[in-house]
């Protein structure tokens, strides 16, 4: 997409994949052996700081995503990108470009966990959840930067919203616990998230002569959206089916792999 020539990151995927190999390697090796003999680090009001951001950030994205095409023209069917310079299109090519960003700042969670020892938070789920997204997202960004593969983008957008709220509140301290007794019902709000992922997305095989530019990416989203509902389905499976004992975040029906 020329319109995004000179944008940071953008020139070619190297950087993005630089940035995702040095968080792998930091998280998976150098982090838990540097933090070996040392003291888990309190980083509650950074923490606090960060997670209250990001539902900022995330209430942005979503309303620009909005704003950009989703409630000003959409059909929640067959949306192709507009590659135009017309102002709104250009709006969606700044609100994606601000998504993608979002996922390198979203790598702050593994890198906490490692900072405060909580190193069986990081599991291989999570850090593969934080490591595809900005790398498949620099190519969405670059060549389809609009369209219905924003989807679920924007859904994502409002699961951020309550999500990062939740974590917000937990990070002030156990005095404000009593107001999460909304907690048990954060994966179910993940489960519907990639219900209505795949569900979307899996129009296009049955939508007739659906002219999207680059219907790869409606494949990849389609296989992405459907491995974590599997897997969060099993999650549920085993957490309030079998009642198997699983760690504090999972006891508490929530995953932070989103």
């Amino acid at each position: 997409d020329p319109r995004l020539e000179g944008w940071p990151l953008m020139s070619s995927p190297f950087p993005t994949t630089f940035i995702i190999g040095t968080y792998v390697y930091f998280v998976t090796s150098l982090g838990p052996k540097l933090m070996e003999n040392k003291k888990p680090f309190e980083l509650r009001q950074i923490m606090t700081f960060y997670n209250f951001s990001v539902v900022a950030l995330s209430l942005y994205m979503t309303y620009e995503f909005l704003m950009s095409g989703w409630a000003t023209g959409y059909s929640f069917r067959c949306d192709i990108v507009d590659y135009s310079r017309s102002p709104t299109a250009l709006r969606m090519v700044r609100t994606c470009w601000l998504y993608f960003f979002s996922k390198f700042i979203e790598l702050l969670d593994t890198i906490f966990f490692v900072l405060r020892k909580k190193n069986n938070q990081v599991t291989f789920l999570h850090v593969f959840h934080h490591s595809i997204m900005p790398w498949t997202w620099w190519f969405g960004v670059k060549f389809a930067a609009g369209g219905l593969g924003t989807f679920h983008a924007l859904l994502n957008c409002i699961v951020h919203v309550v999500m990062y709220t939740y974590y917000g509140i937990c990070s002030l301290g156990p005095a404000y616990h009593k107001y999460l007794w909304w907690k048990k019902y954060m994966t179910t709000i993940q489960l519907v998230q990639f219900i209505m992922i795949t569900v979307h997305i899996g129009q296009i095989y049955i939508m007739d002569d659906c002219p999207y530019q680059y219907p790869i990416f409606m494949f990849i989203i389609w296989l992405y959206g459907f491995m974590f509902l599997v897997l969060f389905l099993h999650f549920w499976y085993h957490a309030y089916t079998k009642g198997q004992r699983l760690p504090k975040m999972a006891r508490n029906g929530i995953s932070k792999d989103q």
